[in-house]
């Protein structure tokens, strides 16, 4: 009798320690930021913003295009001791980080290319951000953890935006959050608020990894689990009396620093964005206007706008100096013909001409595969709360095929074209003749000066001269900074 008890009872402490062990240390498939690296796919706004994934033939490692590199631990673990020696980061490697690595580098390749592409309209600005308030610049790839750089991304619990501020986080911090506009979603007041945050939970932890942790959990949850470990104040220390979501927190930021360096060597390259930070501007819009009326002056779709303005609800800036973000073409035109543009709308609103007839139309929406709640309300400018008190959505949410009812709102009048030429004859001309200026600048192209680089050889591979380089950027020697930026045409 003893036998049979024991042997089954061995067998289940067994299993039971398998799937521990298993559920530690494997990135599951659900993962929120698994979750969120695919939406990069889904979401319109991104189709929008991209050409396909692009791939480099004359790459250094003579990769073919649809090589998957793979590494033994030894690499992985020299490549992050490189890395590691210069952050104050500790970059360390174990299977919790190189279970993260194979998510970004093996099964989610196109979605890392993908946000590779939208860091080139961010990065450079989070750099700037978090250089004025002194804390590391690796801190940008904390927005890939986040929000995979997606402006818009809201979590199941409410949180927003690229660095997913919760409401009260957020006020704290100075995002406001009104009918027409979220803040949180503010690519540079968000980083700001963002760059004050992670100063802040460094003044009371002291440490870059419980910052990160403190950044996902809450600094009280980090409190707590310090006091459950008897006092250890060490990240790693205190990781078995976190979350299950923090604890692998700070493994996903070590794979998204590494990854986000060694792309190259895994044969991933940036898909190439519509535009990078050096391309836009922004200016202040002194009257309310919509996407629309901006749209029909600038010759510009309401689709870029919202690409570039994530912040506005509802596809209007209020009055009252708020700022749109724009193609450096555009936002000469708007400057030129700017009083113009005003007078246009003026002149549109006291003929009655912006029909406020507004009627609700019933349509259906069958579920795509990838789809979510969330994308499903903002292609229709409804709310989650809407389709779910439309339609019966039990707690695994919606599957692919599933047909949902929609009460969208619409217009039972068109606007007329807003006529900004009927108060300045020269809009045309002065259109083309600012796209003809920026034409040019627009398809600069760039280099960052990193370590161990010459003139010489930057000159021979982009397929120049040295003295070309030094007229293009001023240079009165051969000599470069780390860091620097050359314009190479």
């Amino acid at each position: 009798m003893k036998k049979i008890i024991t042997y089954p009872l061995v067998l289940l402490l067994v299993l039971i320690s398998y799937f521990r062990s298993f559920s530690q240390t494997a990135v599951v498939v659900d993962d929120p930021i698994a979750a969120m690296l695919d939406s990069l796919q889904t979401q319109k706004m991104f189709e929008f913003a991209f050409n396909k994934p692009t791939f480099q033939k004359n790459n250094k490692f003579k990769y073919t295009s649809d090589s998957i590199p793979r590494f033994d631990d030894y690499t992985y673990q020299s490549r992050l001791a490189k890395l590691d020696a210069l952050s104050p980061f500790d970059l360390i490697y174990n299977e919790h980080v190189r279970g993260f690595i194979n998510l970004y580098a093996y099964r989610k390749r196109e979605g890392v290319s993908r946000m590779m592409g939208v860091a080139q309209l961010y990065y450079p600005m989070f750099e700037e951000v978090f250089d004025r308030y002194n804390i590391p610049l690796e801190l940008k790839h904390l927005a890939v953890i986040e929000s995979a750089l997606i402006p818009y991304a809201r979590s199941r619990a409410g949180a927003m935006g690229l660095w997913q501020f919760m409401y009260p986080t957020g006020k704290m911090y100075g995002l406001n959050v009104t009918s027409y506009i979220d803040e949180r979603c503010d690519p540079y007041k968000a980083t700001v608020a963002a760059a004050e945050y992670l100063k802040s939970l460094y003044g009371m932890f002291g440490d870059w990894q419980m910052v990160l942790a403190a950044y996902n959990a809450g600094p009280g949850t980090i409190s707590k689990a310090i006091r459950r470990s008897g006092g250890k104040k060490t990240y790693w220390e205190i990781r078995p009396y976190l979350p299950i979501e923090t604890q692998g927190y700070v493994p996903a930021f070590i794979a998204a620093n590494y990854v986000m360096s060694y792309h190259a060597e895994h044969n991933i390259y940036p898909a190439t964005p519509r535009k990078s930070y050096f391309e836009v501007d922004t200016v202040v819009v002194k009257e309310q206007m919509s996407f629309d009326q901006i749209g029909q002056a600038l010759e510009i779709t309401n689709e870029e706008i919202a690409y570039f303005n994530p912040q506005y609800r509802k596809n209007v800036i209020p009055a009252g100096g708020n700022t749109i973000c724009l193609p450096k073409s555009k936002i000469g035109l708007f400057l030129t013909n700017e009083q113009a543009i005003y007078a246009a709308i003026k002149s549109q609103q006291q003929q009655g001409e912006i029909i406020e007839n507004i009627a609700e139309v019933k349509k259906t929406h069958t579920v795509r595969s990838g789809e979510k709640l969330s994308t499903i309300a903002r292609k229709y400018g409804v709310t989650v709360a809407d389709l779910k008190s439309w339609n019966y959505i039990g707690r695994k949410g919606v599957r692919p095929g599933k047909k949902l009812t929609v009460y969208v709102r619409e217009t039972k009048n068109s606007t007329p074209k807003l006529d900004v030429n009927a108060g300045n004859s020269q809009l045309a001309a002065n259109q083309k003749s600012e796209e003809k200026t920026l034409a040019s600048k627009e398809n600069t192209q760039y280099h960052k000066v990193k370590k161990g680089e010459s003139l010489f050889g930057i000159a021979k591979k982009y397929g120049t001269t040295v003295d070309k380089l030094k007229e293009l950027n001023n240079l009165k020697d051969n000599s470069l900074n780390l860091g620097q930026s050359l314009k190479i045409n």
